[in-house]
């Protein structure tokens, strides 16, 4: 057990986001593996000689130390792991939606550590896949199970019976399936069984699966975010119109 939450040494972490603090700091938002999504002030950052330049980098696994017992940390220590493929191309842009998506529904200072490891592992993938679907559906559903969020997708919550492949289902956030009845789904998104089970397999392989899958992600991550859009959906919208 860690005695002092409010110093630490070496701890894993990675960046999440960074923006300029005064003339010469940034805010970091770091993702740690034992204290979760810690806010630090990295004084000095902005300087050409400063020794944390060149450190504070997303996507690379980082050991940070750093004090203080206010909102934002102090950070004093950077060292780089190494050891992380770097993400290129639609791979990067995957990595800051996974990133904004953590800033956003992260609580500070509530650990998550096997979300941390979800984490690294899903930046492993997005680095040496090329079929990037898979990779953030089942981040989503990993993630939103370690917040509490779990997602219902074997069986119908107003039957308690197993779904059925060929039915059509309304799918309700924060309860689940029902079978759809007379065509009324005002209060969900209507999806296929199909779509359904393969999301518990986590089986990607068919078209209106991967569609209805991202409608269904889409829909429910929209209403844990409430009104703000995410950022790096709009870009990617944007890189599709080019």
């Amino acid at each position: 057990m860690i005695a002092n939450k409010y110093r630490q040494d070496t701890e894993p972490a990675f960046v999440l986001h960074a923006y300029p603090y005064l003339e010469t700091s940034l805010v970091v938002e770091t993702f740690t593996r034992n204290f979760g999504r810690i806010p630090m002030i990295a004084k000095g950052a902005k300087r050409p000689r400063s020794a944390l330049r060149g450190l504070l980098l997303a996507f690379q696994p980082l050991h940070l130390s750093w004090a203080g017992k206010s909102e934002l940390r102090t950070l004093h220590k950077v060292e780089w792991q190494g050891g992380q493929p770097s993400l290129q191309g639609m791979a990067l842009i995957c990595g800051f939606y996974l990133n904004e998506l953590l800033v956003r529904l992260l609580r500070r200072e509530d650990p998550h550590e096997q979300l941390f490891e979800y984490y690294q592992e899903t930046l492993i993938a997005l680095s040496s896949q090329q079929d990037y679907t898979p990779i953030l559906r089942h981040f989503e559903q990993r993630m939103l199970k370690e917040l509490g969020y779990a997602l219902t997708l074997s069986y119908d919550v107003t039957t308690n019976k197993p779904l059925n492949a060929q039915e059509k289902y309304c799918y309700e956030i924060e309860r689940g399936p029902k079978i759809l009845g007379a065509g009324d789904c005002s209060r969900g998104l209507q999806l296929s069984g199909r779509t359904l089970l393969d999301m518990e397999t986590g089986d990607y392989s068919d078209s209106i699966t991967r569609q209805q899958s991202k409608a269904l992600m889409r829909y429910i991550l929209n209403h844990y975010l409430g009104d703000q859009p995410l950022h790096t959906r709009q870009l990617l919208k944007d890189l599709q119109q080019l």
